[in-house]
């Protein structure tokens, strides 16, 4: 495949739901280069089990979408933002069944799930458990039909071009270890999440932030770090990666139980194993304390529901499961909680525009504020759809009165095989992170993850791999997380600390905004 075009009108980092629903959005106005940094399938979007959520079934009102969205979101969600997810979203929805994304139906008529803290049933689910690969697929092919779109794989972007504070393009790297340039008269970060910030994550290994450490180390704002989601049930065996199963598994009525095989949710919330998913994640560990059992895990039970139907509805969840000898529909599977969403990102508005001219962001690497501190279930495919849309149609204006001149490429970084000392660092942080600046926080544990990420940042100053401007990005985030942990002195949604375990709506009733070395709550 011939290298990256040395120039182009648009250039779309990430190859998941919000960067192709953009680059779609942008074909007509111009070329659109794609850029992913591993194959277009290596993405959070593949992976997505859940579904996706819109009010388009008889029984359901955007109003109640729209409520129960405030409500996952605890006090924090922007109001404006929540209204477009759920007023744009049926529309964006018809739009991917016009493409040929084929969501699971009985006869004609589609079919619509329940998950966790939704009061109506409204999640699509394409092919029982595999809504984002089937979602991908379709905007993948839509993408490849449209000339002005090129997508290119294996490129790793590396920072932001800024000239005269805007953005005028991307540095990267290739496959090759070539160093290469973009110009563009726009830049759309869609870079997905920063699960690999944590030992325990769903999310895939390219999710290392990369999208927020290149926002904030061009100047643009970044906002509300410290609301990292936890899944609570990923799949717990030693020699097993922490596979998601899905909150539709409990959708369908599976149990969470304790060590001492007792159903345990109902005494912490009266949604029982339905309650939010910051809920069941603390009860989880607060269970975990409780039993000081060796292994730190507890199960969850299917073993109660129809094993035909539960083989139909979850055939991926029920296959992988099975690879690890573990049969879903006779023996309890053994979870605990892993890193699995960003609420916070790279401050954008309605239409995906930064802080900083001519950069955008969507999807998981963006701040709307439109999740508050806890994402409700099945909204963040739903979000990359809408705000991809938007930051696609906003990006046109960037191609007016725009020169592209960009500094051109950097010197030659070494791809290498394997980087030990990027590996090492890495290691280093996720555990850190995992133990400091997880579900449960404070202050004291913030303060020494600060300190000690500040001295490992000495070791990745030079990045001269890939893999080690990929610690680079990870320390970055990872900082931006603690530091803004540490100013939230409250508990809400997705963020909890012990020494400050109740809201404290005068203060921190705000969305946090990191501008270089201050934090602000606006």
């Amino acid at each position: 495949m011939k290298g990256v075009p040395t120039e182009t009108d648009f250039v779309v980092i990430g190859a998941g739901v919000a960067g192709l629903r953009a680059a779609i959005e942008l074909a007509d106005a111009g070329q659109v280069v794609v850029l992913a940094k591993r194959e277009v399938e290596d993405s959070a979007t593949h992976l997505a089990q859940g579904g996706i959520a819109a009010a388009l079934s008889d029984e359901d009102e955007i109003s109640l979408h729209l409520q129960d969205t405030l409500n996952a979101g605890d006090g924090l969600c922007n109001l404006e933002a929540a209204k477009v997810l759920v007023e744009e979203g049926p529309e964006r929805i018809e739009e991917l069944i016009q493409w040929g994304t084929e969501f699971d139906r009985q006869g004609t008529k589609l079919v619509f799930a329940r998950e966790g803290a939704h009061s109506r049933n409204r999640i699509l689910h394409a092919h029982g458990d595999s809504t984002g690969r089937e979602i991908l697929r379709a905007l993948y092919a839509k993408a490849k039909t449209l000339k002005n779109i090129s997508v290119r794989e294996f490129e790793f972007s590396t920072d932001l071009d800024v000239e005269g504070g805007r953005v005028c393009g991307v540095h990267l790297l290739s496959d090759k270890a070539t160093p290469e340039h973009v110009a563009a008269s726009a830049a759309l970060l869609a870079t997905g999440g920063l699960g690999q910030l944590y030992r325990n994550t769903t999310n895939p290994g390219v999710a290392t932030g990369d999208g927020v450490a290149m926002a904030f180390r061009a100047g643009a704002d970044i906002s509300d770090m410290e609301f990292v989601q936890f899944h609570p049930t990923a799949l717990y065996l030693k020699k097993a990666p922490r596979f998601l199963l899905s909150e539709a598994l409990r959708g369908e009525g599976a149990y969470l139980r304790n060590l001492e095989l007792h159903r345990f949710m109902p005494k912490y919330h009266p949604m029982g194993e339905l309650a939010p998913r910051d809920v069941v994640a603390r009860a989880i560990v607060h269970e975990l304390e409780v039993s000081r059992a060796k292994e730190p895990m507890v199960y969850l039970d299917l073993t109660h529901l129809d094993a035909e139907h539960v083989k139909a509805r979850f055939p991926r969840i029920y296959s992988t499961c099975l690879q690890y000898n573990i049969d879903i529909t006779t023996e309890l599977i053994p979870i605990r909680p892993a890193a699995h969403y960003a609420m916070g990102g790279v401050h954008t508005d309605l239409h995906g525009r930064a802080t900083l001219a001519g950069l955008y962001a969507a999807g998981e690497a963006a701040a709307t504020g439109v999740h508050g501190a806890n994402r409700l279930a099945s909204n963040s495919l739903l979000e990359g759809l809408v705000f991809g849309a938007r930051a696609g149609k906003a990006m046109r204006e960037e191609l007016r009165n725009t020169a592209r001149n960009g500094k051109g490429p950097r010197a030659a970084l070494s791809n290498g095989p394997v980087d030990a000392g990027a590996e090492q660092v890495i290691g280093e942080i996720q555990d850190l992170m995992w133990q400091r600046v997880g579900i449960v926080r404070d202050g004291a544990g913030l303060k020494h993850a600060i300190q000690h990420l500040e001295i490992v940042g000495s070791r990745v100053e030079h990045p001269q791999t890939r893999r080690a401007c990929e610690a680079q990005n990870i320390l970055a985030a990872s900082l931006l997380v603690a530091r803004c942990a540490l100013a939230r002195e409250e508990s809400r949604g997705a963020h909890y600390r012990t020494d400050f375990p109740a809201h404290n709506d005068a203060r921190f009733l705000k969305h946090s905004v990191v501008e270089g070395d201050s934090i602000r709550f606006v």
